[in-house]
């Protein structure tokens, strides 16, 4: 089975039980059949050091923007977010988005932060990675407004209703679940991810957050979006492999800057 983890943090992934070794825990994540990896920019301070990290890795590819609750963080201008995308392992800008759940206030920084990014992905014609959270009308607002329709992306860990999920996908997004999919009290998002049409649908971990069912209580790392693509694969009457072969051709389709890349082993 091939998997792609859409969308994770490995700069932020807890090494203690790989007794700090990122190699090793990469050899465990190709050993669990993920063929390629997202790593996610959440701000531009730590964005040389994760760069740093991946490289000797040509199975993981990297975005880079600042993430909407990062609020003391350098804002990025459009040009420093281009001049950044022309890597070559770079595939999307990203995160960005608006969280009004754990931001509070005057959030028109985040907006202009969004729009910002916005207009990078356009001059760059590189998709977005979008964060939403509490802020289902403004978010489609911006998306519509700032043109993102001309450069596409996902809406990812979606948590939202079927509703937003079905206006994202009119505009060209695609959706992307994580290990939140798994939970106990997640019935309304499995159903908006049993509606999800396949060719647009993604799997993620977010990790190293939101673990997933069965290993809820340990930090989360890329080997467990095997458990959101099982997850999904039942709801939909799919075999895991199915599924995860659907996902892994819509991030090739999506972020087309991406290389598909025989995993190292270590």
């Amino acid at each position: 089975m091939s998997l792609v983890d859409s969308h994770c943090h490995l700069d932020r992934v807890s090494l203690k039980p790989y007794g700090g070794s990122f190699e090793a825990m990469m050899a465990e994540t190709a050993a669990a059949g993920v063929g390629h990896l997202l790593c996610v920019s959440i701000d531009l301070e730590h964005y040389p050091k994760m760069r740093a990290l991946v490289d000797p890795w040509p199975q993981v590819s990297v975005s880079v923007g600042v993430h909407p609750n990062e609020q003391h963080r350098r804002e990025p201008s459009v040009d420093e977010l281009v001049e950044l995308a022309a890597d070559p392992r770079n595939v999307a800008i990203g995160e960005t988005g608006l969280d009004y759940y754990r931001s509070s206030g005057d959030l028109g920084w985040q907006q202009a932060r969004f729009r910002t990014h916005i207009a990078a992905a356009r001059a760059c014609g590189k998709p977005l990675i979008v964060h939403t959270r509490d802020a289902r009308e403004d978010t489609l607002a911006i998306l519509r407004g700032e043109g993102a329709r001309n450069v596409g992306g996902v809406l990812h860990c979606f948590t939202e209703s079927w509703e937003m999920a079905s206006a994202a996908l009119d505009l060209g997004f695609y959706i992307s679940f994580s290990g939140i999919i798994t939970f106990a009290n997640a019935d309304e998002l499995r159903a908006v991810a049993a509606k999800v049409p396949l060719d647009r649908l993604l799997i993620e971990t977010d990790c190293p957050y939101l673990t997933p069912v069965p290993y809820r209580g340990r930090p989360n790392e890329p080997r467990y979006v095997a458990q959101v693509a099982e997850c999904i694969a039942n709801l939909r009457g799919l075999a895991t492999e199915a599924l995860a072969t659907a996902a892994r051709d819509n991030f090739f389709r999506l972020f087309k800057d991406a290389q598909p890349a025989a995993p190292r082993a270590g």
